[in-house]
């Protein structure tokens, strides 16, 4: 009997049978729905990293930092650590600090053409333009290196700075103010810094008090304080497509090294810095100046590491989501055992008369693995079917809801993912189905034709 002839007698066989048959394919369904899905947004959430990271961070820029980054990615750890005049404190989270020296060592390394480290401007408060109230914000520099989408106004295209007198502020601020971002573009932003002199030391007050009294200690620790007033040149957007979510007014980066450098000078904290953003030469790999600037005992991240951080999340996630359609396909792998010997059973005199009529063993045997292979077809068919039409109908509402951005979708269905997927589905029926089949072809042709 041809192979072909066994398959059209297994699918006849499954219709005589239909309603068995689709309660066994619905069991595979469901398995092949969760698989197929976990696939579509496996490649969805890939695809859209890396458009992301491409889309938003120089390729050729390495992040550096004085201590080494953790898998994470994240420089430095709360917790206790020992005390250095020379660590920063940003966000909570205590650094030790790169130094001019520092830098200076960096730059000399072969293939970096520019070092631009991450300035801290430390204001008492900031103040926008037709307003008296008066804000706090985290003041940091404009990184080049990054480009975040925009609500309003323009932005220097990837690897340009802003202008010197220029600051880029987040829409939240604008929602604060009850402003549209728009009405914010061009208008003056104050920031108010106060610098303080060099703490004296107790001898230096005691011989302050002796020569001019309180005044002359009043003097001795007096502050200056100044007002730089720029212009927001743009409103960055709350995105997903970008990497513009720290809240704080960005600055140009000679500005910020100016000011910086003013509320900074005579303290220990003159010339120090959590960070810099290394530019290699666009010839060159930046993983080999990454290796090099972890020679020199320095943290270092590049792009590809920020991408590779990534998909490790996106792994995960799809490993969970995968792990619910394995077990469904468990589940789904005793209902064929089951159906098949259900089979079996019913077919006993049908079986030992095929024998008797001089059908091979061997034929029978594929028979039935065949009848499990087309539930197996069915199921995943069903499954992938309906994981595509609801997946391809709810694009458009989950790029909106989650503002993933025009032309992004978090499911994205790869047919020859799809049609590995059935492949293997069919291999685990045929698995499933070997027992019920082995059954089958073992049966004696005598006694089978004598059951009823």
């Amino acid at each position: 009997m041809k192979t072909l002839d066994i398959m059209k007698r297994a699918g006849r066989n499954l219709r005589q049978a239909k309603g068995r048959t689709i309660l066994t394919s619905l069991a595979i369904a469901v398995g092949a729905f969760t698989l197929t899905a976990s696939l579509a947004v496996g490649e969805g959430a890939r695809q859209y990293a890396d458009r992301l990271i491409k889309s938003n961070v120089d390729p050729q820029s390495v992040y550096v930092t004085k201590e080494k980054i953790r898998e994470n990615g994240a420089p430095g750890a709360p917790g206790l650590k020992d005390y250095s005049e020379n660590a920063t404190q940003y966000a909570g989270v205590t650094m030790q600090s790169l130094s001019a020296d520092d830098l200076a060592q960096i730059k000399g390394i072969p293939n970096v053409t520019s070092v631009m480290p991450a300035y801290l401007v430390s204001t008492q408060y900031i103040q926008f333009e037709g307003s008296d109230k008066k804000y706090t914000s985290d003041v940091t520099t404009y990184d080049p290196t990054v480009l975040a989408s925009v609500a309003a106004g323009t932005l220097p295209e990837l690897g340009t700075q802003i202008g010197k007198n220029e600051v880029v502020i987040p829409e939240s601020y604008a929602e604060t103010l009850g402003k549209k971002p728009a009405d914010l573009v061009g208008k003056k932003l104050t920031l108010h810094l106060v610098k303080t002199g060099k703490q004296p030391t107790e001898e230096e007050i005691q011989a302050a008090v002796v020569s001019g009294g309180m005044g002359a200690v009043q003097s001795l620790i007096q502050t200056e304080s100044r007002d730089e007033v720029l212009t927001i040149r743009a409103i960055s957007a709350k995105s997903s497509t970008s990497f513009s979510a720290s809240a704080a007014v960005f600055l140009a980066d000679t500005k910020a090294d100016e000011l910086s450098n003013y509320l900074t000078e005579g303290t220990s904290q003159y010339k120090q810095y959590i960070a810099a953003t290394v530019s290699v030469d666009e010839s060159k790999d930046p993983e080999e100046v990454k290796a090099a600037i972890r020679d020199k005992g320095f943290g270092a991240m590049s792009a590809k590491d920020l991408s590779g951080a990534i998909f490790t999340i996106v792994n995960i996630l799809q490993g969970i989501v995968t792990g619910f359609g394995v077990l469904a396909l468990i589940a789904s792998v005793f209902g064929i055992i089951n159906t098949q010997y259900i089979s079996v059973l019913e077919r006993t005199s049908q079986i030992g008369l095929m024998k008797a009529l001089g059908m091979p063993r061997r034929a029978i045997a594929k028979l039935f693995r065949y009848e499990a292979a087309w539930i197996g077809f069915i199921g995943g068919l069903i499954g992938a079917g309906i994981a595509f039409a609801i997946g391809t109908a709810l694009n458009p509402w989950i790029t909106e809801t989650l503002t993933l951005g025009d032309g992004n979708s978090l499911l994205i269905f790869v047919w020859w993912q799809i049609g590995a997927l059935l492949v293997l589905l069919i291999v685990v029926a045929i698995v499933a189905g070997w027992l019920p089949a082995r059954k089958a072809a073992r049966l004696d042709p005598i006694e089978a034709l004598r059951t009823e």
